[in-house]
């Protein structure tokens, strides 16, 4: 599939190149990525252990969403002046197809080998991670059950009450196949047949009538569980404690959760291509840092080590803890991104009937 990138104001596209070579001397690394919390973290956090290691400094450009744009922008001029960036999921696949992204290079990289296959990417190493997971109110349950697999959330005879899944077929056919079967490492190979997404929705057929709302935001998904509007629901895991620290008894069901990841990877034709090794090994494999890291913003890696500085509760809150890892499945953007459009005009009509 082509991936076309919306053009933005001319401003917003060639800020990068105005700012021009000034700044894009030996010994200065040129980052891009989010504004607003991320920033500060990273301002905070990596940027100053990064300078501690290697003795760069480093000059951090908050592109948002314009950031694949003015890369393309940049290789068209033939003026590369990003090192490395962050990458979001869905700006992955389209970095990837339109051959914006250099591969990573693991052998200078992680020569032991201590990241985790989960972490890996041929074009960007995995920087944060939040899950979609189902939570259920354990004080609506069924005396003595609770809810271990999503056919336990089809199984409206054993467990009774309203439920609530997200208005986008991308966070909820997934949640379908496995209710009805599919094994997690088969499930965008199904659910890229017809015969799998006629599956799918037959499946969400069979509890349509016990989801009285569909949420649209996180916000939303936890307070429709506060409320007790619904007893069961999908939302991020990042929602649940508070909703947890509030009083209600709501509980994370990991089994078959997504696992939603973003990236730091190193554009094409950076001009500090082995540095920028460095700087995503301070982003990325640092277990102290990202321990911080967690305390602004609840969406960690996989830093080898990491969970080493948290208590053992601390750590089962996370979605990159291994034994919540090993029970998720990892979102695919690329499927999603290569099939969004027919698929969620069927989840519209769908949803209208």
């Amino acid at each position: 599939m082509t991936y076309k990138l919306k053009l933005m104001p001319a401003a917003a596209v060639t800020l990068a190149l105005l700012t021009g070579p000034a700044l894009a001397q030996d010994k200065v690394l040129t980052i891009a990525g989010s504004g607003g919390a991320v920033k500060d973290a990273t301002e905070q956090i990596f940027l100053p252990a990064f300078t501690e290691a290697t003795g760069w400094s480093t000059k951090f450009v908050a592109a948002e969403s314009n950031i694949m744009l003015e890369v393309e922008t940049m290789l068209k001029a033939g003026n590369m002046l990003y090192d490395a960036m962050e990458v979001s999921a869905s700006n992955y696949p389209i970095g990837v197809q339109s051959g914006f992204l250099a591969p990573i290079d693991y052998a200078l990289l992680d020569p032991d080998n201590t990241l985790p296959e989960a972490a890996k990417k041929e074009f960007g190493v995995v920087a944060a991670a939040y899950s979609t997971v189902l939570v259920q109110r354990l004080d609506k349950n069924p005396e003595g059950r609770k809810m271990e697999s999503w056919a336990d959330f089809w199984d409206l005879e054993t467990f009774p009450g309203p439920r609530s899944l997200k208005r986008q077929p991308q966070y909820t056919l997934e949640f379908a196949l496995l209710a009805d079967g599919v094994a997690k490492d088969e499930i965008y190979e199904v659910l890229g047949t017809d015969e799998g997404l006629d599956r799918a929705f037959a499946k969400l057929d069979e509890i349509k009538d016990s989801i009285p709302v569909w949420w649209t935001s996180g916000a939303q998904s936890v307070q429709l569980l506060s409320d007790g509007e619904v007893f069961y629901s999908t939302t991020y895991n990042g929602r649940v404690n508070k909703l947890q620290e509030s009083g209600i008894p709501a509980e994370i069901m990991w089994n078959g959760g997504a696992l939603h990841t973003s990236y730091v990877g190193i554009p094409k034709d950076a001009p500090n291509y082995e540095m920028a090794h460095e700087w995503i090994r301070v982003r990325t494999m640092r277990p102290e840092l990202e321990a911080e890291y967690v305390k602004f913003l609840p969406y960690p890696n996989f830093a080898p080590g990491l969970f080493d500085t948290m208590t053992e509760e601390q750590a089962a809150q996370m979605p990159t803890f291994k034994a919540n890892a090993d029970a998720q499945f990892v979102a695919d953007e690329e499927f999603w991104a290569a099939n969004i459009d027919r698929i969620q005009e069927r989840f519209d009509e769908w949803l209208l009937f």
